[in-house]
């Protein structure tokens, strides 16, 4: 395998046949499941759980769209607490493990973040646990459609990368706290098999990038969250990468944005 920082063709995606979400799908879901569960809404590794934190708030009759949903927990969540639910992936191997943990009372839905399949004005809420933002090249493009398929007013949640994780090496050993990578440089990360087919991607944006995004998408941003790691819960310590609860205390992993649709 190949892999490293550097310039990704904005049009390329990941070749189905080795691409990450594809093949280890169902190993990704082995090592995480536990932690997610199958029926809750957790943000971030951190351990914050919709059913605590409420950043969501009542859902009981709304439309519901989750963004890069995986084995669609959040859509199972939301359905279960009285929402009309559909959870959107563009890995079909994720979808798979979603529609094998079970759909009942939701939809699943193969699409692009960046290309929903949807009308206008459709949602009430859309949402992501960090999905799909990571690893599309054009943030702005999701933030657009996603404005686009809300109703005036509707709300839009999300967790991803903190932008400050991004210039340290991808370790969760605190004392490797030394930046190595500009924060102002955007070129992703990338996995490319032997035979040069592209496997993985991971793109960097500034905070400044998610805001403007946001603001020329439409949006107003009610809530930013930076979680601080938790004296009890979270994730083991390097089962996301990065994340660890001591490096955790030092910096944020994770940045959590809850907006409304201002037009």
């Amino acid at each position: 395998m190949i892999a490293g920082y550097g310039s990704v063709p904005c049009d390329e995606r990941p070749d189905p046949e080795v691409a990450y979400w594809e093949v280890e799908a169902e190993d990704y879901y082995e090592e995480h499941g536990q932690f997610l569960g199958d029926e809750r809404l957790v943000w971030c590794p951190e351990g914050l759980d919709e059913a605590e934190v409420h950043l969501l708030g009542d859902v009981a009759g709304v439309r519901t769209l989750e963004i890069g949903c995986g084995a669609a927990q959040g859509s199972r969540w939301a359905a279960a607490a009285g929402a009309r639910a559909v959870g959107i992936d563009l890995s079909a191997g994720m979808l798979r493990v979603a529609a094998r943990l079970g759909a009942a009372g939701f939809a699943l839905v193969q699409s692009d973040a960046a290309a929903l399949p949807f009308a206008d004005q459709t949602f009430d809420l859309a949402f992501t646990a960090m999905g799909a933002l990571p690893f599309v090249p054009s943030l702005a493009a999701v933030h657009r459609e996603v404005a686009r398929v809300l109703r005036p007013g509707g709300r839009w949640v999300f967790s991803t990368d903190h932008p400050l994780a991004w210039v340290f090496p991808d370790s969760p050993d605190p004392e490797l706290l030394t930046v190595t990578r500009s924060y102002f440089n955007r070129q992703p990360y990338f996995e490319r098999s032997d035979d040069g087919r592209l496997r993985y991607t991971q793109y960097h944006a500034t905070l400044a990038d998610h805001v403007t995004a946001l603001v020329e998408a439409g949006f107003t941003i009610d809530r930013l969250i930076e979680p601080e790691w938790p004296d009890r819960g979270g994730a083991d310590d390097g089962q996301w990468g990065a994340w660890s609860r001591d490096r955790g205390r030092l910096v944020p992993s994770t940045l959590i944005i809850a907006a409304h649709l201002s037009r």
